[in-house]
């Protein structure tokens, strides 16, 4: 893409922003978007305002589009910080990363949305908060923020990364994404297929790393961690977990699941919260659905088929509580973390478009992963494994022993990272 056109893209959106953003507010609109346009405004300002100038450690930044790639940065983030005393600073763009993290953000210094890929923005955020290194997350190609920190001799790096074949790069209009890739010092790729792409197009500095998601899901998984009202609805039964329901699908073949097993209790896990999105699950579910918020210590969970989680952030820590699984965003190009629900040995089921990833075509092939693209095909896969046990741990062994195999990545990476 001609950069001309890309920042009048960007300049255009801008305006349009602060115009849409004035209509959602004087008709009282809610939702992701109204959160993320509500989130730029005075940005810079506030950013200048949390940043401590009389600190002189240095500062790496870590852009993380949302939260499913904040799971990636967590382990490269607690090592960084256990390696070399600096200052983290982790930007967002979406809200459902920066809800989650905004007020409690473990071994991070500050967390911020990302100002817009304007020129200025680029420049202004630069000046504030002065970064030793950039690490961007999977698929991260901001044209003026990576022209300005190549201009600035500022290591670069993109972590846990797929190039496919499809990539914006081998597009007509690419040749602006391609210049912006000449910024990264380093690619820490995930397949061979990945760093066989990125050959083509010119790039030899480009390392097979493996996920530190791997990592990051152990780490979680060997944290003690209790929810009383999660427990108490459990009540030691056999839980199916709906993880990151993301769209009318993901709820379409969760609430068929759910109606057809009226003695099986499912956790919901919205990966969006709103009043719209929690009406809409209930809607669809037959049997006594309560969201969490609406729950105490109080509550008789005796007659309660489906618990609807309605906060964010603790997804990873409530798959200990389940017996199977489904992970949502697999009828979008973004399907959700499924090595979270894997590592607690859980069979997993999730939606189609899985091109995007490595790890569901082999937890596919080891039969611990089952790709649906409909209500009946979840409903035959849970069915063969709702009443086998043995079936079931046998599932167990090989998926803990698959996230055990895989783990690893994030001394390599951090080692990479911070080498001179």
């Amino acid at each position: 893409m001609d950069n001309i056109v890309y920042n009048a893209i960007l300049s255009v959106g801008d305006k349009v922003f602060k115009v849409a953003y004035r209509i959602m507010k004087l008709f009282n609109c809610k939702g992701k978007f109204f959160k993320y346009i509500e989130g730029q405004k005075n940005l810079l300002k506030h950013i200048e305002d949390e940043i401590d100038a009389d600190d002189t450690r240095p500062v790496i930044w870590i852009h993380a589009s949302s939260l499913g790639e904040y799971g990636v940065s967590r382990p490269i983030i607690k090592k960084i910080k256990k390696d070399i005393d600096c200052r983290i600073v982790l930007t967002f763009f979406s809200p459902t990363g920066y809800d989650a993290l905004a007020n409690w953000h473990p071994d991070v210094d500050h967390v911020f949305y990302m100002p817009l890929d304007t020129k200025c923005n680029v420049r202004t955020f630069l000046d504030i908060i002065k970064p030793e290194r950039a690490i961007f997350v999977i698929s991260e190609y901001w044209i003026n923020y990576l022209s300005e920190l190549k201009k600035r001799n500022i290591p670069t790096y993109l972590v846990s990364s797929i190039i496919r074949n499809d990539a914006p790069f081998f597009k007509w209009y690419g040749l602006g994404f391609i210049e912006a890739l000449k910024t990264y010092m380093r690619f820490l790729v995930l397949n061979k297929e990945s760093k066989d792409n990125l050959k083509k197009l010119g790039f030899d500095n480009v390392v097979i790393t493996g996920d530190p998601l791997f990592d990051n899901a152990i780490a979680v998984a060997s944290t003690e961690w209790h929810n009383e009202i999660v427990e108490r609805f459990s009540n030691d039964e056999d839980v199916f977990i709906a993880g990151s329901v993301s769209d009318r699908m993901d709820l379409k073949l969760v609430a068929h699941l759910a109606n057809k097993n009226r003695n099986v209790k499912f956790i919901v896990v919205p990966h969006e919260i709103s009043e719209e999105i929690l009406d809409n699950i209930k809607y669809n579910m037959e049997g006594k659905t309560l969201n969490y918020s609406e729950c105490d210590d109080t509550t008789d969970f005796s007659d309660v088929q489906v618990l609807v989680i309605d906060f964010l952030g603790a997804l990873a820590y409530l798959y200990r509580y389940g017996k199977w699984a489904y992970v949502g965003g697999g009828f979008t190009p973004f399907l959700h973390s499924i090595i979270e629900a894997t590592v607690y040995g859980l069979p997993v089921a999730f939606g189609p478009r899985i091109y995007r990833k490595v790890t569901p075509n082999e937890l596919i092939k080891q039969n611990i992963g089952c790709k649906v693209e409909n209500e009946k095909e979840l409903e035959r896969w849970f069915d063969k494994l709702k009443n086998n046990p043995s079936e079931l741990e046998q599932i167990k062994f090989r998926a803990k022993k698959y996230t055990a195999d895989n783990s690893g990545a994030t001394n390599t990476i951090t080692k990479l990272l911070l080498e001179k």
